[in-house]
């Protein structure tokens, strides 16, 4: 009987290990392939039950009889419950209308929505002809670019049939909401709680409300992904600040939940430093927090202030991005420092005159502390004492109900 020999040599344990990393790619790609092609399955499911009006054709009880008869046909199927037909023939609602291609009339088309539910203007000749364009949102049938389509069905299907369910459940009328997530969670990488969280915290009207100047000081081909990467307000409740707080105390929170606040701040930013110093001229300068976003490829300068904005703090702000562009920044790596200045509250016209005033690339934008939890938390628990005074009227109700 031949005994086993264990292989020293280097390059055998060097592919031995390339072996198991190409083994588990595989099977993430299995994994990603058959969801895919599930999700495919439950498309086109639902769409059948849409376009052949199969309910009406046949009756209340279809989804039903449907469920039963796909069971008795595929006993080790267990996709086939009246609930999960239900949910196959809302997928196909939610989306149908930003997935349909249709290259006759693209040319007419004055808006077309972008992966992620955003909208951008388009040039059109024949304007007389697009006064009743449907919009983005109303419940008509779309007119999208074909490589718009097919990039927003490769999102949808890229990601889990559980994702898809919570998402039907909070936007079954609003698909591009549902798609700003979709698009969301495929750039992110989101399990199913992440997503849950997010929806939690109205991200779809923050991502990108930052008030900037991006689009005069940045090239075109970074302004707009630098704007989406801006959120306003930001939600800081992870903190659980709850008294009173300064600048050093909100910080320090921000730093002690570091996954959470680079969560927020969103996709590609690594976290440098904090009170980075700063040798400029004879003096030293300590910048408040200071992060490198990888998609953006530069340094991103944020000062935080707790009070209202003021004219000084864009000033100073500018002054940093500018010392960064010159101490920190590489030629040929790294794209200008952008500054973004978090404040407790900002005026909307003297943020824009601020903005105006400087020439480096800065955004303003509010952070929130309790926006996210109730507004009054006081009244919303019952007290012990009004749980008591219900009962007993409960037990009386109950008393008089039985002597009638």
């Amino acid at each position: 009987m031949s005994k086993s020999i264990t292989i020293l040599d280097k390059d055998y344990k060097q592919w031995l290990k390339e072996l198991s990393t190409r083994y588990r790619r595989s099977q993430i790609k299995a994994a990603v392939k058959v969801n895919e092609e599930m999700l495919r399955f439950y498309w086109e499911l639902g769409r059948d039950i849409v376009e052949m009006k199969a309910e009406s054709r046949w009756g209340s009880g279809f989804m039903k009889n449907l469920s039963r008869d796909l069971k008795a046909a595929n006993p080790n199927a267990n996709c086939f419950s009246q609930t999960n037909l239900l949910y196959m023939k809302n997928f196909y609602l939610l989306y149908k209308d930003y997935t349909n291609v249709m290259p006759q009339v693209v040319a007419q088309t004055e808006k077309i929505p972008q992966v992620g539910g955003q909208i951008t203007q388009q040039p059109v000749e024949q304007k007389d002809h697009l006064e009743n364009t449907p919009q983005v949102g109303e419940q008509t049938i779309q007119t999208i670019a074909p490589q718009v389509g097919e990039q927003i069905m490769r999102e949808i299907m890229s990601i889990g049939w559980g994702h898809h369910k919570i998402l039907i459940d909070k936007y079954k009328n609003t698909p591009e909401k549902a798609l700003f997530y979709v698009h969301q969670t495929v750039l992110n990488g989101w399990s199913r709680n992440v997503l849950l969280n997010f929806l939690d915290t109205d991200l779809y009207e923050r991502q990108g409300k930052a008030l900037t100047n991006f689009s005069r000081t940045l090239p075109d081909e970074t302004s707009d992904l630098a704007q989406e990467l801006t959120k306003d307000p930001y939600n800081f409740a992870f903190t659980c600040i709850t008294g009173p707080y300064n600048e050093r105390l909100l910080k320090d929170k921000l730093l002690n939940n570091i996954t959470l606040f680079l969560v927020e701040l969103g996709t590609g930013f690594a976290y440098v430093g904090k009170e980075y110093r700063l040798q400029v001229g004879e003096r030293e300068q300590f910048i408040d927090l200071l992060f490198y976003n990888l998609n953006l490829s530069c340094y991103v300068v944020i000062e935080v202030k707790v009070g209202k904005l003021e004219f000084a703090d864009v000033g100073q702000l500018g002054g940093y991005v500018v010392s960064c562009n010159h101490i920190l920044r590489k030629e040929g790596r790294d794209n200008p420092t952008i500054g973004l200045l978090i404040c407790k509250e900002k005026d909307r016209i003297q943020a824009q005159y601020a903005l105006e005033s400087s020439s480096q690339p800065i955004g303003i934008s509010e952070y929130d502390l309790e926006r996210f939890y109730p507004e009054k938390v006081a009244g919303t628990i019952p007290t012990i004492e009004e749980i008591e005074t219900k009962l007993s009227e409960m037990n009386l109700e109950q008393e008089n109900d039985g002597n009638i």
